[in-house]
């Protein structure tokens, strides 16, 4: 079998390349190791992020790819390819409105607040804001695009010739059944290394008492055929964290609630760093806590913001919210000191009428002040997804030690470099997908005009 265009995975990066080689009108396969394409894509919030699309210009946002590129910049302390995240940003837009008009991908703005990091209105997401619903809309044009899926099928192999070219890939079945798929140009999909314990702990120790929340295919794949290859390897250290998994529960309690005036406690109900700072370097502050939890705190009004993501109503109605008319019942309830919680609390209405900073540098200007009834919910800190991998160029061809490119070799999603710099610190809400989308987009692009021009 030979396929002009060989995709591996099957996640957000891997259909949005589909789709793009289809557009090309150029012949292509998916191959995904689950029954159906979901990927880290379907356990995030489906949100992507970008500056100039028309969803933006239809709610009079001011935003633009500078000012995006300058928003990461500054996140990552400039410790990032800033030619890669200027042509990003720059082709963010494009990617948002080609799925909205071109695949009926049916997006919208997410108003009411901004992330840590974001200076404007850029988040683009699904009627109920998860990431499954976003992949059963890419699964569903993908079909209509004619895109050919093969699914209960790992790549384990790759076939390389005396030129650097990929000339095939070899799949195994769940039965041991094995194929030889031939191809022009391959792209790696497939996640990065975050379910590889052996590689987080060499690679990201300070991890250790973290917990795995993301797809069981994060083995690190792409990195190990990577090695083997001599590419060039970005980041290895970068990571998205999250402070906010319920614990026990294993549901993300995501950081709106904390953006717009919550609190994170310890269990002496004392407040323990800026938590709107960023989810991603939050979640080693909450592991260095006293049993490795910690306890979001807020109110209805904060409530009322969350409840229209669908990781929230699942935290409802899994029972892990806290309720209470007081402190000292919510308190009671959670098993937090009380003293320590009021004068948590007590703290930010003082901030927020003075406008002050706090010790940690955050500040609770223009924030309404927590009222009753107020929420609590236990969290630990999380590891989702690794974003250090394959560097790769502005049109996603991995790319060697010398700069130079793989012949016929492409990347995106966790098995690419992302834009979050070397740490956890630097990642910003959405870049992940927004990389993943857009990467996956100018890969299937650039590929298929390759094989075309092969061709002829």
């Amino acid at each position: 079998m030979d396929i002009p265009v060989v995709i591996v995975g099957g996640g957000g990066t891997g259909l949005c390349a589909a789709l793009a080689v289809r557009d090309a009108g150029v012949d292509v396969l998916v191959i995904e190791r689950d029954r159906q394409p979901l990927g880290t894509t379907s356990m995030s919030t489906g949100l992507i992020p970008a500056a100039g699309s028309k969803a933006q210009m239809a709610k009079s946002v001011e935003d633009s790819p500078e000012i995006f590129a300058q928003d990461i910049i500054a996140k990552t302390k400039g410790k990032v390819d800033q030619t890669l995240v200027h042509h990003l940003t720059e082709q963010s837009a494009r990617t948002i409105d080609w799925l909205m008009e071109d695949h009926d991908i049916g997006l919208s703005l997410v108003e009411g607040f901004t992330y840590p990091g974001h200076s404007a209105l850029r988040m683009h997401g699904m009627p109920s804001r998860s990431g499954g619903e976003l992949m059963g809309a890419l699964a569903a044009a993908c079909e209509t695009a004619g895109v050919d899926i093969l699914t209960d099928a790992t790549v384990d192999r790759l076939y390389v010739n005396e030129s650097e070219r990929i000339i095939a890939v070899g799949a195994t079945r769940p039965d041991g059944g094995q194929d030889v798929i031939g191809c022009n140009a391959l792209i790696l999909a497939c996640c990065g290394f975050a379910g590889n314990q052996e590689m987080v702990a060499e690679l990201i120790p300070e991890l250790e008492h973290a917990t795995f929340h993301g797809h069981p295919g994060n083995k690190g794949h792409a990195v190990a055929w990577g090695e083997k290859l001599g590419a060039s390897m970005v980041d290895m250290s970068a990571y998205q964290g999250h402070a906010g998994l319920a614990a026990g529960y294993g549901i993300p309690i995501l950081w709106p609630l904390i953006a717009e005036g919550g609190i994170q406690v310890n269990r002496a109900g004392s407040r323990f760093s800026n938590e709107a700072a960023g989810y991603s370097e939050q979640a080693v502050k909450v592991l260095e806590q006293d049993g490795h939890v910690a306890w979001s705190i807020y109110d209805e009004t904060r409530h009322r913001i969350m409840e229209q993501f669908d990781d929230y109503q699942q935290a409802k109605s899994a029972g892990c919210l806290i309720k209470a008319d007081t402190l000292e019942k919510l308190a009671e309830q959670a098993g937090i000191a009380i003293e320590g919680l009021k004068a948590s609390v007590a703290g930010t209405w003082a901030l927020a009428e003075s406008g002050e900073q706090d010790q940690f540098g955050r500040s609770f200007a223009g924030k309404e002040k927590l009222a009753p009834p107020f929420y609590a919910v236990r969290v630990t800190g999380a590891l989702f997804h690794t974003q250090g991998g394959l560097e790769v160029d502005q049109d996603a061809r991995v790319l060697k030690p010398d700069g130079t490119a793989f012949p016929n070799l492409y990347a995106g999603g966790g098995a690419a470099r992302g834009i979050s710099g070397p740490g956890a610190d630097g990642y910003m809400a959405g870049n992940g997908l927004m990389t993943a989308t857009t990467l996956g987009r100018l890969a299937g692009q650039h590929a298929a005009q390759s094989n075309k021009a092969d061709v002829s």
